[in-house]
């Protein structure tokens, strides 16, 4: 395991790869790693002769300053994790040299896609999201970026962000891993006490309900069950929208497939799902 702190580190050792003819597999995260990010990691070394697994808390994408001051951050812990990966390449740079003055960047306009469920509720959020990725897929060069499905909008943007800055990298989208009970792997589970958790099940509770009944009954009627599921266990509920899984507008009708999408907070910490529906039509 290889573990570079600056961007030229990274470069030079780009440069050889490229020189071999090795292909190289992308994992971006902002650390304090769990089973979910190891899954990515896991499926990028099937696939690819050597992997960049980056580690960066990013500054632009928190819109409150008090959620990134309190993000984990564990990055001796998160290497030992990754220690038994081969041909894996640590990238961890420190705000300056992820951002660099003299690097030029020009936004990329985010649309409606950037504007609904996420957008509307952390502004600046997805812009942010952007330019860390577009940086670190101008740095990495990879054949292939693996995420997670959980960020289902994060998805969605990075794909366009892929196609408008024209990078031509194949981005794997990788499905949810979750706890035995159900309970989506994030970093910030860490931040929830036994108590937390035990409420923060009937996320997936909701949405294996949404899950169940697309096309059983109207979609207001299946929403508003799976919100009482939610609101029953505690939690404040900031959106549980059905969308296109394209678009990801709202649906007024049942398709044949749509998205459900979760916003809560389980005391002070926010925790996002998704899951895929699919109509009995």
């Amino acid at each position: 395991m290889q573990i570079f702190v600056t961007r030229q580190e990274l470069n030079n050792w780009r440069q050889q790869m490229r020189a071999s003819q090795q292909q190289v597999g992308f994992v971006p995260t902002m650390g304090a790693l769990h089973d979910g990010h190891l899954s990515l990691v896991h499926q990028a070394c099937t696939a690819n002769d050597f992997v960049v697994v980056s580690i960066f808390v990013n500054p632009k994408q928190f819109n409150q300053s008090t959620d990134l001051q309190s993000y984990p951050r564990m990055l001796e812990a998160d290497l030992a994790r990754l220690s038994n990966f081969r041909n894996i390449v640590i990238f961890a740079p420190d705000e300056e040299e992820m951002y660099p003055q003299d690097l030029p960047y020009k936004p990329m306009p985010l649309g409606q896609i950037g504007s609904i469920l996420e957008g509307s509720r952390r502004p600046g959020h997805f812009e942010g999201v952007v330019h860390v990725v577009h940086h670190l897929f101008a740095l990495v060069q990879p054949s292939k970026a693996y995420f997670g499905q959980k960020d289902y909008q994060q998805l969605a943007i990075i794909r366009q962000l892929n196609s408008y800055y024209g990078f031509g990298i194949e981005i794997i989208g990788c499905q949810t891993v979750r706890e035995t009970d159900g309970l989506a792997m994030s970093s910030r589970n860490l931040r929830l006490s036994h108590q937390d958790k035990q409420k923060a099940i009937s996320i997936s509770q909701a949405l294996h309900y949404v899950q169940n009944n697309a096309g059983k009954n109207t979609i207001d009627e299946v929403k508003n069950a799976a919100i009482s599921i939610i609101e029953a266990a505690g939690l404040v509920l900031e959106y549980l929208e059905i969308v296109d899984p394209n678009t990801l507008e709202s649906c007024s009708e049942w398709q044949a497939t749509q998205v459900c999408c979760i916003a809560a907070f389980c005391g002070e910490v926010r925790l996002i799902d998704n899951m895929l529906c699919e109509s009995v039509l």
